[in-house]
Parts: C-alpha cells; sequence; structure tokens
C-alpha cells in the first residue's frame, strides 16, 4: 500500500471526487467500485482498517440459510449471488466449506430442513450465467456448489469427528464459503489503491466540511501525530456501519425516514483443534429453535453466535462477556457431548453488526439485515446494515446514487474485478524454517504476494519461526511485511487483523506478562521506530486491548445447562 507520509501529503493537497470514511469491507468496497469508475477517491479510517465489525464476523461467506425460516427469500436470493461472486473473484480469499445438520440423539432436524436445503440450492442458481451460456458468451467458471445431500452415520463422523462418541445416526451435508474477513479488506483496499484510491488508518473524521449547507469534504486529525487538516472532496459517503449515526447525529436522526441503527452483538470463540475436532462445519444446536456454526479455521475450531442487542454506546471494545461464553459452550458441550470450559479456550471476541430496526416492533432484529442507504440533507450519503457476504452489492448500491446525481455514465466493474492474485501453495519458495502449512497459509491470505512475505524470511532466518508455538503457523515475517506494507502502526494491527493470532491464540500471546507479543514488538521496532521504552509501551497497550476486549476468558466462569440462553438473548 502507498507510504503513510506519501498518502497523508495526498490527502491533503489533492481534491478528491469522493471521501470515503470508514475502513471496513463496506467502505473498502464503496473506494474500489468508485475509483475502477473513474472517480478520484480518499479513504480514511480512525483507527485499523477492519477494526469494528468487518474482523469479528463469523467468517462465513453465505446465504443466510436461517432467513428462510422468516420467508426472506430475496434476502438469502441476493447473499448466495453474492457468494459466487465473491468466490470467483478471490478464490484464495473465499473458499468452499461444507457444513453438516446432524442427527445426534434428541437433535433431530424435521423435515422443514430438507425443505429449506432444497430452496436454497434453487436460490443458489445463476440463472444470468445460464443465459449468457445460451447466447455463447464467456463461461462464468466460478465455483458453483454441489447441492445437498443425505449422509450416513459413518460420513456424518468422517466430516465431524467431535461426533464420533455421540452415535449420530445420519444427517445433511450442503455448502457455504468461509473467508478470513480482516484479509478480504485489506485486499479490497489494495485493490482500490490500485485504481488511484488513497486509503489511510488511524485518521479521525472531526466534522463535515460544508459550503451552502452541502459537504464538501471532512475535517480530519491524525491520531499518530495529531495534525488537523481538511480533506476536501466533492462528495462524502458514511460507511463506518454501526458507528454511522455518531457523523453528524443531528442530520442523521432528525430527518424523516432515516432508520434508526440497532447495534446487535455476536460473540465466539476459538478452540485447539484436538479439543473440538472437524474436518468440516457443523450446526449446532443452540436451544430455543436456535443453532450456532462450529467451523474449521486457521488450525482451529470456531465457535458462535450468540445475537443481543446492546443499548451502550461505548462500541469502539465491545467485549466477549462471560455469560455468552458460558452459553457458546453451554451448547457445544450438549451437542458434542464435551466438558470444555473457560480453560479450554484459546480466544473469544465479540462483533457488533448494524442491524436495522424497521419502526415495527413486531419484527425480530434478526431480520432486519437488509442494507439501507440513505442521503441526507447535506449531501451526505450513508450506507449501513447488510452482512460480510453482500459487501460488493452495498458498495455498487452506493457508488450508482453517486454516479446518478453526477450524471455520469460510468457502469459498475467490481462483478469483474479480481481481488489480489492466487497461487498454489506448491509454487512458494521452500524457506528454511517454514513448514507446508505455513505457506498454505500464507497462499491463502495473500496470494501471490505470499512471495514477499517468504522474501522477508529468507533474508532475516528467525523471521521464518512461528509467532506462537500452540498450533497457529503465522510467520514472524508477516508482522514486519503488515508494518512495511499493510500500514500496521501497532500490534493490535498486527496481531488482530494482519495476522489473526489475536482470535485464535490469544492466550499465548498474553501468557506470561505479554512474552510472545513482546516478542512480535522487539521485531517490528526498529521500522516503527520504538526504542526499549516503546516496545514497552506496545506490549502494554496490546494487553489493555485484549483485557477490554475480552480477547481471554476469564477461568472459572460459570457454564450451565445446554441451551441455556444468555441474559439479555434477543
Amino acid at each position: 500500500m502507498l507510504d503513510r507520509a506519501e498518502a497523508l501529503n495526498a490527502l491533503r493537497e489533492e481534491r478528491f471526487d469522493v471521501v470515503v470514511v470508514g475502513g471496513g469491507v463496506t467502505g473498502a468496497g464503496v473506494a474500489l467500485d468508485a475509483a475502477s469508475r473513474g472517480y478520484s477517491v480518499a479513504l480514511v479510517e480512525r483507527f485499523d482498517y477492519a477494526s469494528g465489525t468487518s474482523s469479528r464476523s463469523s467468517k462465513l461467506v453465505h446465504g443466510g440459510l436461517r432467513y428462510l425460516a422468516s420467508f426472506d427469500v430475496g434476502l438469502v436470493r441476493e447473499a448466495l449471488l453474492e457468494r459466487r461472486i465473491n468466490a470467483r473473484l478471490a478464490p484464495h480469499l473465499v473458499t468452499p466449506l461444507p457444513l453438516v445438520v446432524a442427527e445426534v440423539g434428541p437433535h433431530r432436524p424435521d423435515r422443514m430442513t430438507g425443505v429449506g436445503l432444497n430452496l436454497y440450492d434453487v436460490l443458489a442458481v445463476d440463472r444470468r450465467g445460464s443465459r449468457r451460456r445460451r447466447r455463447g458468451d464467456e463461461v462464468d467458471r466460478g465455483w458453483s456448489p454441489d447441492r445437498h445431500r443425505t449422509l450416513d452415520a459413518h460420513e456424518v463422523i468422517e466430516h465431524v469427528p467431535a461426533l464420533e462418541g455421540q452415535d449420530p445416526t445420519g444427517g445433511w451435508l450442503f455448502y457455504d464459503c468461509q473467508t478470513d474477513d480482516s484479509r478480504l479488506v485489506l485486499t479490497v483496499l489494495q485493490e482500490a489503491e490500485r485504481f488511484g484510491a488513497v486509503c489511510l488508518n488511524h485518521v479521525e473524521v472531526r466534522e463535515l466540511r460544508e459550503r451552502d449547507g452541502r459537504a464538501e469534504g471532512v475535517e480530519v486529525e491524525d491520531g499518530l501525530s495529531g495534525e488537523r487538516f481538511a480533506i476536501r472532496a466533492a462528495n462524502v459517503v458514511n460507511a463506518t456501519g454501526v458507528w454511522a449515526d455518531r457523523l453528524r447525529p443531528a442530520e442523521l436522526r432528525d430527518e424523516a425516514e432515516v432508520p434508526v441503527i440497532r447495534p446487535s452483538r455476536g460473540t465466539h470463540i476459538t478452540l485447539p483443534t484436538d479439543k473440538l475436532p472437524l474436518r468440516s462445519g457443523a450446526i449446532v444446536p443452540s436451544g430455543g429453535g436456535r443453532f450456532m456454526f462450529a467451523l474449521p479455521w486457521l488450525g482451529r475450531t470456531l465457535v458462535g453466535t450468540t445475537d443481543n442487542e446492546l443499548d451502550t454506546r461505548d462500541l469502539d471494545h465491545v467485549p466477549a462477556p462471560d455469560e455468552d461464553i458460558a452459553y457458546i459452550l453451554d451448547g457445544i458441550n450438549g451437542f458434542f457431548g464435551t466438558s470444555l470450559t473457560p480453560d479450554d479456550v484459546s480466544g473469544a471476541y465479540a462483533g457488533v453488526r448494524p442491524l436495522i430496526a424497521s419502526g415495527d416492533p413486531k419484527r425480530s432484529v434478526d431480520i432486519s439485515r437488509r442494507a439501507e442507504l440513505y442521503e441526507t440533507s447535506s449531501g451526505m450519503l450513508t450506507i449501513t446494515g447488510g452482512k460480510l457476504t453482500t459487501w460488493r452489492r452495498m458498495a455498487k448500491q452506493t457508488v450508482d446514487r453517486l454516479v446518478e446525481r453526477d450524471g455520469r455514465n460510468a457502469l459498475c466493474r467490481t462483478e469483474q474485478l479480481p481481488l489480489g492474485q492466487p497461487i498454489d501453495a506448491l509454487r512458494l519458495p521452500h524457506v528454511p524454517g517454514t513448514n507446508d502449512a505455513a505457506r498454505a497459509q500464507l497462499a491463502a491470505r495473500y496470494g501471490s504476494v505470499a512471495r514477499d512475505v517468504l522474501a522477508l524470511a529468507a533474508e532475516r532466518p528467525e523471521l521464518a519461526r512461528p509467532i506462537v508455538d500452540d498450533g497457529p503457523v503465522d510467520i514472524m515475517a508477516e508482522a514486519v511485511h503488515a508494518v512495511r506494507v499493510e500500514h500496521a502502526r501497532d500490534l493490535a494491527d498486527v496481531l488482530l487483523r494482519r495476522t489473526r493470532l489475536g482470535l485464535t491464540a490469544a492466550r499465548s500471546l498474553t501468557a506470561d506478562g505479554g512474552a510472545v507479543a513482546r516478542s512480535v514488538a522487539t521485531v517490528i521496532a526498529s521500522d516503527l521506530g520504538w526504542d526499549a521504552e516503546g516496545v514497552d509501551a506496545a506490549v502494554d497497550r496490546f494487553l489493555d486491548v485484549a483485557r477490554k476486549e475480552g480477547l481471554v476468558p476469564a477461568s472459572g466462569a460459570a457454564v450451565g445447562s445446554p441451551g441455556s440462553p444468555p441474559a439479555g438473548k434477543a
């Protein structure tokens, strides 16, 4: 990505067609869409890219099978088409994931499960692609899922070894996709830069700039230097998700027909694979007609999510609460016959989703996952709601409105723009100290850029070693690459969003006063200008983030009866 000093200078000196506020997946998508249509684009993020909702999802690019129960067929159809597009544009980042609905003990899915899976298959068919093929146009060679099918007991155990002692009688197998959400955001931003966008993190918008009542840019503050300056732009897009009503709140709240954002917290945990071994994902009943996902992810087992409305205004550091973790563990233990406790958890996190209040008290917040675009009196466009899977469609909706009001003739191109360049892990160099698993993860995370990461490890052998010793294969060279190339400015940037160790190995990172985190800080210190005191301060900041966000669950937290929802369950 563009050097930080160069990016700051460009933001100060240039005048842009569009300034995007928010560096999550939606903002990144708007930047890419607008830049690829010929707009000059600036994007700023007050903390780190993807530091909010976009790094704290369930890591699924999916249609949302559960929304069929509420007959929201249009939402599912839209997401399934976007799933296909994502898998085609970024095949290294968005990969097929088999999922199992198992028949175990009292957990026996009814006939409607099969009906729902049949409908899911039908909705996933891209009829536009069929028409193109009939016309003889270029064939869409993107991923297309197999139809769902039934499994016998032996096949269920092959896919979900953790169920071996539970005597499953059968089940269903269907497909969705999985991703590394923050890496997807970074890849979209890098593609936006390729089309000329200027992107920078740790730059906070302080106020909207106006002339004659119309927005003409933003006043910002560099979070590292404290400098304040103006970014001049003809259009302002607010893509801050659950924080959207923090930018010009009076303008957003006082105007008619602007929906209310109702934050919802979703908690997840990660477990060592030997505690809950999976080869495919599993649907886990969690009581009250709800279910969770248990998924293999980055050498761990990822389980979640809860869905609780939040009434707090402090959304910057939302912890994974003890009651949510107990609820998740209850569901796992009841379904898999395990006896897992908070001490078995390798990491935990909570994400806040921007759900949209419909104004109808009879509708659940679960239903309102559609994106909302609205234009207020200053001309500012605000895009919020939606979900990870539909980021490209939300960006298209936003830039289509810009094009319409500017009177331009500029069609959306993002359906055809590759995101990164995939590479076969077998084609990566064998750098001493790395293994096949590390190279496979590098290929999946960076695509062809993995060569650059391995080049660092070849130059400095100490960078080839894994950051932690208990499973995850992230290597030290990734930390240096994150700082030099990907705008990482602190340990949390490196450990939570460039690598994902803050989620998959939080217990290891924070043990012994943060000894592992300190080893990473020492490696990147020279690039960030840290002396010994700077390293100490960086470790303290990371441990403070870990505490505020509940990355390591408290030992001995109570785990109740299976399926008991936490207090305040939505």
